[in-house]
Order: structure tokens, then C-alpha cells, then sequence
């Protein structure tokens, strides 16, 4: 029998960070040597960091690149282990996974697929490599095998699918299974999207069915370059099932995850197989032979642990607060802010903002504990010594409402209710007369009084932009980082003021429908996540209904009112932009969806969509980097571009007219 214990580590690595990086890896071989791990995969490109851009074209990277590998090979002896790097090869890079068997280098598999869409660019850094093709490169004077290549270490045949090269339709596995590879590392770097994780499982789980091999997969953790963040996700399968799965948003700098795998047990199974047929012609000139001591170890049974929220009906809401945790734990790590300032307004959209800051503090203590949590945090000289998850949200959330003659009296209950809930620090404001001073010397310029007849979007935006002052300064002055408020469906039909709600570093909620959201607060109001529970106080936000409370109050202003029922918004959006529909065609899948709703009104809606989203392209633009939370992303440097000056669709909202006209006839 040849069983082997083998490991899956995922990292939280930083672009670029030689030594954080660096110290991330040997410590991941550091824990799985204890355990008696023999082959070990860690994620793709963890050396460098996957997102450093342009970077990767930099003078100094493969110096740098080589140097950090150099350290790792020797701390590999008695064991194989997988590192990702990048790696230039006759003037082209390539996104490449190491192999290491007992401190030397075996070999370079290079990535066969290249990411290219959403946001990833992987065609602008690295070079895809062919199919069956095997090289040579010499470093520090030694040749190496680099290319699509297979290794069999002490008789166990190893082979590799780079995060990408798994998820096409022609995956690298059916030519691997025709070699008779026994394992299969995948490591990766994929991103978060809800739902995806369930994808990920089947991927590795069918693969190693479909294939009769075990299958390892390690993913990076956290949020690594400021917009993506990684839910870690270590899996390990063989034959058809799970045998090992990793926690997903830890905070911790590395998770190991491990299992026993039977190599006798896949061999069989391809020997059971009616439709295996071995590649008995082939060269196997791609194969590179190493040896390798497996020791005989004892049989385990599997028992994958399973997070209770991930069974759970509410795994997206769950999702949701725990990547959107993760995600701004590291930022404000990476970026050594001491904390956040929202401008909390008792909306929907700054109310999310600040629960999920809270949410960040109770998850991370949860798992750190008082001491670690205050090591991390380091760079923050005041955080309180007890363990009182109240005093660290006090420190690390400060909340400013910021009133004028047209904010009611029941948003500033809702937003000081819900600062004392999660135990914020609070402060109320009175604008008006900053308000006033510029409207006065404004019309003083002018020469005439402005009104809200005359000036109502300038009368509006010039309260929002007065909050922004104020925020900016007190989170300069605390080290903080502002957080802006704004989510998708305001981002698509420009529902923000520049320098006004859009303040901010950062945009944690701008990748989140207005619709989404409002559906998630009220989850929270009566349960929340695990680990954290019920925030009852947010009835007062889920009773109002969404209002920029800019116009004087008699006005009754509301968002829907102002736009057309955010759930109308979001399904346009998704139609228009996610689907690249027209507007005759989103119209027509509006008037199915939404027959409540009258032909008029729809019309209006969708043309109302498409010029405010032609017109506001410039916005978003601008928008603070926000984090990718699904695939419908509107962020510009990320997902989805639009260019900033267009026809407006002018030709197509005639087509629209004309057939809604022919079609009252």
C-alpha cells in the first residue's frame, strides 16, 4: 500500500512583501512538517504575491523572485513541496509552480491558461505554455525542466492544474490521467464570488473522479492587494470524495490543512475503469524523474469539517459579513490605518458600513484572541488591553452624524441607536451654517439667491460635499481610514455626490445592490451571523425608507421616488450591463419580470437607466477602490469598463421610443 499524508496551505500574502511573504511559506512548511506531511501545495504566485501588476515587468522582480526561492529549497528536505512564482524565460514570463522534493529543485510547470477576464489581466504579464512542450532554464548555473511536465517522485506520479487551467472545459487532468498520474496540486488564487466555493468543491471533487486521482488545492487567504479578497478554501479529494476541507475567512497569516491519501486505492480505480485507456505510445518525454522515500503510514478516515454557518439557509448573508470582515481587517492591516470613520447617516448603506466594521472586530478577536488580535494590530499604539469586544469597536469605529435643517429626527435616532449597540464612537454635528456660508458666498458670485426651484441638484450636493471636511479631518487626525458609503445601484445611475457620500479610501459595500443590501439588514436585525447575532436596533434603519434627506422636508424625498423602485434598478443593471443588453431587449425582459409595473413606466425607467449610466461613467471612475464581491461588479479598474464620453445610446432609446409608440397604437 503507498499512503501518504499530504497538505494544502493557504497564505495571506501582500504584493511584493519579500519577507512577509517569505516568512508566510517557511512557516507554512514549518507546521506541516510536525504533521508529517510528505507532499505539501502551496497557492499560486504566493513568493511574490498575486497581484502585483505591472510589477511583474519590474527590473529587480526575478532577482528578488530567486533569492526568496533560494531560501525556501533547503527548508524542503524530507519533504516535496509546491511554491509559486514567477518566472522570465527566453524574455517571456510565466506564471509558474515549483516543485521541490528534498531540498532541491525538480522542475518548473509553467500555467497553460491564462486568466483574462473580470479582474484578472493575467495576458498583460504572463505568456501561456503550449501543451506538451518541456524546456530547459539555467539558474545560478544549474539546468532545470520547465514547461508542461509531470514528476515522478518515488514512484508517485505528481502533476499540476494552475488555478485557471482547471476551470476550462480541456483541463490538463485528461492528458495527466492518460500518464497515469497519481495526484494532482492545484494551486491557486481565485478569488471570491458568493457561491463560488460550491464550485470550487465540484471542480476538485469531480476531477478526482472523473480522473480516478487525488487532487490538492490551496488558495491565497485575505485581502492581499485591496480589492480582491480570497476565502482561502483548501480542499483535498481522491476518488470521487472530499477528504479534507479547510476553514474559509480566517484571520489568521496561514491555515494547513491535511489528509491521507491511497495511492494503490486511484490506481485500481483507473484499472476498474471501462473508459481508461493508458497513453501507451507516448514518449513521456515530459516526465522528470526524482527520488523520493514515502514511508508506510497507517489508513485515516476522512472526516471534512464543515463550518456550521456554511450549512446553514443564509450561506450568502454569511458570506457577505465574513469577506466583507476579512476584506477591511486586512486592508486596515496592510495599509497601517488605525481604524475607520463612517459617516453614519441611519441609512441603510452607512448602517451595513458600520456593522460590518464591528463585525470585523468581533470575528477577528474571536479567532485571534485579545493578545494575538493586539500583535496584528501593532501599528495602532492605543488599543485597549482587556477583551471586551465593546472597548476594541469603540477604538476602531468612529461614527459621525452630520445634521442640516433637513435631516429628520428619526435617522439621527437610528444612527446614534446603532453606534450604541455595537459600541462605536459617536459624534452629532450641525452643518447648516457651513451649509449657509458657501450657499452665501455662492450667491454673493452670483448675484442672485439660489433656489431650490432654480438649483435643487446644486442645493442638494453642496450638503453632502460639507460632510466631507469634517470626516476627512478627524480621520486624519486619528490615523483612520474614511469609509465611503456608496453602493452598485447608486454607482450605475450616479445617485452620489462626488465629494460628498463618495468620500472616502475605501468603498467596502460599492460591489453590493442597494436591493441586496436592505434584504441583508434585516437579516441582521433578527439574526446575524454566527459569532456575532441580532442587531435589533436596525428596525429603526429597516423602517425608513431610503432617503438622501437633501431637499427640505416637506418634499417627502426618496430614493425611489427620486429613481424607480431599486428593485427595477438592479434587474435593469444586471440586464444592460451585466448581459450587454439593449434597451428594446431590457425592456421587453423588464415588462416580462415586472407586469405590475405599466408600459409607461418601464419605458421610462430603462431610458432613465441608460442616460444616467452613460452620463455618470466619470463617477465611477473615481469611486475608492471597492472589494469584488460577485461577478456584476461595476468598478472600472477591475470589471467592468465603459468609456467616459459615448453616444449615449441615442439610436437605440429612439428604437425603444418607436416600438413602445407602435406598440400603444
Amino acid at each position: 500500500m503507498t499512503r501518504i499524508r499530504v497538505g494544502a496551505a493557504v497564505l495571506n500574502q501582500t504584493p511584493l512583501d519579500w519577507h512577509g511573504n517569505l516568512q508566510n511559506v517557511l512557516a507554512a512548511i514549518g507546521a506541516a512538517r510536525p504533521k508529517e506531511v510528505r507532499i505539501l501545495c502551496l497557492p499560486e504566485l504566493c513568493i511574490t504575491g498575486y497581484g502585483c501588476e505591472d510589477a511583474f515587468h519590474s527590473l529587480g522582480m526575478q532577482r528578488s523572485v530567486l533569492e526568496s526561492l533560494n531560501e525556501i529549497v533547503p527548508a524542503t528536505r524530507g519533504m516535496i513541496v509546491s511554491v509559486g512564482l514567477p518566472l522570465l524565460h527566453r524574455n517571456a514570463l510565466f506564471n509558474c509552480a515549483c516543485l521541490l522534493v528534498d531540498g532541491r529543485i525538480a522542475g518548473f510547470v509553467a500555467k497553460r491558461f491564462l486568466a483574462g477576464e473580470g479582474i484578472h489581466y493575467e495576458p498583460r504579464w504572463f505568456k501561456a505554455w503550449p501543451q506538451g512542450l518541456r524546456d530547459t532554464i539555467t539558474l545560478d548555473g544549474r539546468p532545470h525542466p520547465i514547461g508542461d511536465l509531470i514528476f515522478d517522485c518515488g514512484g508517485v506520479k505528481i502533476g499540476f492544474e494552475i488555478c485557471e487551467d482547471a476551470w476550462v472545459a480541456r483541463r490538463p487532468a485528461g492528458n495527466m490521467a492518460l500518464e497515469q498520474v497519481d495526484l494532482i496540486l492545484n494551486p491557486s488564487a481565485s478569488h471570491f464570488a458568493f457561491g463560488k466555493h460550491e464550485t470550487r468543491k465540484r471542480i476538485v471533487i469531480e476531477g478526482s473522479r472523473a480522473f480516478n486521482v487525488s487532487y490538492i488545492y490551496a488558495n491565497l487567504l485575505g485581502n492581499e492587494a485591496g480589492r480582491i479578497i480570497y476565502d482561502g478554501d483548501a480542499l483535498i479529494a481522491s476518488g470521487g470524495s472530499l477528504l479534507a476541507a479547510g476553514s474559509r475567512f480566517s484571520f489568521q497569516p496561514l491555515e494547513l490543512t491535511t489528509a491521507v491519501i491511497d495511492v494503490t486505492a486511484t490506481r485500481m480505480a483507473q484499472a476498474r475503469s471501462g473508459s481508461f485507456q493508458p497513453d501507451l505510445a507516448g514518449s513521456h518525454e515530459n516526465q522528470v524523474v526524482c527520488e523520493f522515500p514515502f514511508p508506510d503510514i497507517e489508513p485515516e478516515v476522512s472526516q471534512p469539517k464543515i463550518a456550521a454557518w456554511e450549512t446553514g439557509a443564509n450561506v450568502k448573508e454569511e458570506e457577505f459579513a465574513r469577506a466583507v470582515a476579512l476584506g477591511l481587517f486586512d486592508y486596515m492591516r496592510k495599509s497601517r490605518s488605525r481604524g475607520f470613520v463612517v459617516n453614519l447617516s441611519g441609512g441603510a448603506d452607512s448602517s451595513s458600513t458600520a456593522c460590518l466594521v464591528a463585525m470585523m472586530t468581533r470575528f477577528a478577536l474571536s479567532e485571534l484572541g485579545a493578545e494575538q488580535f493586539r500583535e496584528t494590530l501593532r501599528h495602532i499604539p492605543d488599543l485597549p488591553r482587556e477583551a471586551e469586544p465593546r472597548a476594541y469597536v469603540g477604538r476602531l469605529l468612529f461614527c459621525l452624524y452630520q445634521a442640516t435643517k433637513n435631516s429628520s429626527e428619526a435617522t439621527r435616532h437610528a444612527a446614534t441607536s446603532l453606534a450604541e449597540f455595537l459600541g462605536a464612537s459617536m459624534a452629532c454635528l450641525q452643518i447648516d451654517s457651513l451649509v449657509q456660508h458657501y450657499v452665501g458666498d455662492m450667491e454673493n458670485v452670483l448675484g442672485r439667491k439660489l433656489t431650490w426651484q432654480a438649483d435643487d441638484i446644486p442645493l442638494q450636493n453642496i450638503q453632502a460635499r460639507v460632510r466631507g471636511p469634517s470626516a476627512w479631518l478627524l480621520a486624519n487626525v486619528r490615523g483612520s481610514l474614511l469609509l465611503s458609503t456608496s453602493n452598485r445601484s447608486e454607482a450605475a445611475v450616479g445617485y452620489a455626490t462626488m465629494d460628498g457620500d463618495t468620500c472616502g479610501g475605501l468603498s467596502p459595500i460599492a460591489g453590493i445592490d442597494k436591493a441586496y443590501l436592505r434584504q441583508w439588514l434585516r437579516w441582521v436585525q433578527h439574526e446575524g451571523p454566527a459569532g456575532f447575532g441580532p442587531v435589533p436596533v436596525l428596525s429603526e434603519v429597516n423602517e425608513l425608507p431610503p432617503t438622501a434627506e437633501l431637499r427640505p422636508r416637506e418634499s417627502k424625498q426618496t430614493d425611489e421616488a427620486d429613481l424607480m423602485p431599486y428593485e427595477v434598478l438592479d434587474a435593469i443593471e444586471r440586464s444592460a450591463i451585466r448581459d450587454k443588453q439593449l434597451p428594446l431587449e431590457v425592456f421587453r425582459v423588464m415588462r416580462s419580470r415586472f407586469p405590475e409595473y405599466t408600459t409607461d413606466q418601464l419605458h421610462l425607467w430603462v431610458q432613465r437607466f441608460f442616460l444616467l449610466w452613460c452620463r455618470n461613467q466619470w463617477k465611477r471612475e473615481r469611486y475608492a477602490p471597492s472589494f469584488h464581491l460577485d461577478d456584476e461588479n461595476l468598478d472600472p479598474k477591475s470589471w467592468c469598463r465603459f468609456p467616459i464620453l459615448s453616444g449615449n445610446f441615442q439610436r437605440e432609446l429612439e428604437e425603444l421610443r418607436e416600438y413602445v409608440q407602435a406598440a400603444s397604437d
